[in-house]
């Protein structure tokens, strides 16, 4: 009974205790509501703008967390030189010139070679019957080339000695624009070795080239040491690190783009003084694998497509790319070369990165490659025999 009784008056005070809690000016409901209403327009403060705090952000979303760049300030312009101001506005002016229009408009081939050209009866074949829509050029380093294709007879351009890995290789690239830029006709030019091979027929070739919308200049990031790593800040404040790019040299490039080519000092000077073999800490810099691509990634980055149209094969992982002999050369190999319609690049970091990127032809996929290298000259034979098929693949 006194359990009993003690139970009711337990029960009856702690009523009479929560008593005065009804006579407040809200009901115990209505703090609840308001409390979620605060805390729900807290979060839905949060998700739409996104704290600051990058510990902070990933409480509330990861929303949050891409939306945090929008919100630093950006970051500042630098002036521009004299010099940058005058060659930026010349290069404006001449992109925007709209093309002088042709009857028929040529293709330039700039063979740069250091003597005969091997593969100059292959050429011969893939040329004939197309007189009046290609040019040639020939830079030949060390000797002078003996023919064999009429289409080479006296196509040599006053040369000059060209060292791997120097600035004599832009030089030489340089003076074959310049030889054929003077032709109005010229409205595209192909650089090539003496070791490239055609790998369509003309027509192909040509319509690739001459209705695309872009320059087939190569281009890539490569953060490794032989990418980023031979940077010199000397080329600042023209040349920043973070728009230093590599590339293949073996490009296609439309008239306007290779008119600016000629058209620029300022930054080749960069380039010529400061991206050379040999230079301070034992670092070694190439000119003709970066200078065209970063001048193209500062100047005009939609213009180009970001890989050459030449392949070229890198699989062995040595300094140079595999040499392609006689018994390598069959239409099974010429016909995987062809279909290939991926862009590959490399990085040079130990851990090394592999960018995919698919090959877009006015954006349409299409194969990447009209040329290759390097075949060796004992496959002039078989090329020739297997080229009326794999140039029709």
């Amino acid at each position: 009974m006194k359990s009993a009784q003690a139970w009711r008056l337990g029960m009856k005070d702690m009523q009479i205790m929560a008593a005065p809690r009804h006579r407040g000016p809200l009901r115990k409901p209505t703090w609840i509501i308001v409390l979620v209403s605060l805390v729900s327009l807290f979060l839905v403060c949060a998700y739409v703008y996104p704290p600051q705090n990058s510990a902070a952000c990933y409480v509330f979303s990861s929303r949050a967390c891409k939306g945090m760049p929008s919100w630093l300030p950006p970051s500042p312009i630098r002036e521009l030189t004299d010099e940058e101001i005058a060659a930026r506005v010349v290069i404006r002016d001449i992109l925007n010139k709209p093309p002088a229009i042709q009857t028929t408009p040529k293709i330039a081939f700039l063979f740069l070679t250091p003597g005969a050209l091997p593969f100059e009866k292959l050429w011969d074949k893939f040329f004939q019957g197309h007189e009046v829509r290609f040019s040639v050029y020939v830079h030949a380093s060390k000797d002078k080339p003996v023919h064999f294709s009429r289409y080479f007879i006296n196509r040599e351009i006053r040369s000059s000695s060209v060292v791997w890995g120097k600035i004599s290789m832009v030089d030489a690239e340089r003076r074959l624009l310049g030889h054929a830029l003077k032709d109005p006709g010229n409205q595209h030019f192909v650089l090539l070795s003496d070791s490239c091979i055609p790998l369509r027929d003309f027509d192909f070739v040509y319509n690739y080239l001459m209705y695309t919308n872009v320059s087939f200049v190569d281009c890539f990031e490569d953060p490794g040491p032989h990418g980023s790593g031979r940077y010199s800040e000397n080329m600042l404040p023209e040349v920043e690190k973070k728009d230093f790019r590599k590339g293949a040299q073996w490009f296609t490039m439309k008239r306007q783009h290779a008119v600016i080519v000629m058209a620029d000092n300022l930054y080749y000077s960069k380039f010529r003084e400061y991206c050379r073999p040999g230079m301070e800490k034992g670092r070694n810099c190439y000119s003709d694998e970066h200078y065209l691509p970063t001048f193209f990634y500062m100047l005009d980055p939609v213009g180009i497509a970001n890989w050459s149209v030449t392949q070229v094969d890198w699989s062995e992982g040595k300094w140079h790319p595999k040499s392609y002999q006689a018994l390598d050369v069959t239409y099974d190999l010429m016909r995987n070369i062809t279909s290939i319609s991926d862009s590959v690049h490399v990085t040079s970091e130990e851990r090394k990165q592999v960018q995919i990127t698919p090959c877009l032809w006015n954006g349409n996929p299409r194969p990447c490659y009209l040329f290759a290298r390097k075949f060796l000259p004992e496959t002039l034979d078989n090329l020739i025999q297997l080229f009326p098929n794999y140039t029709s693949i």
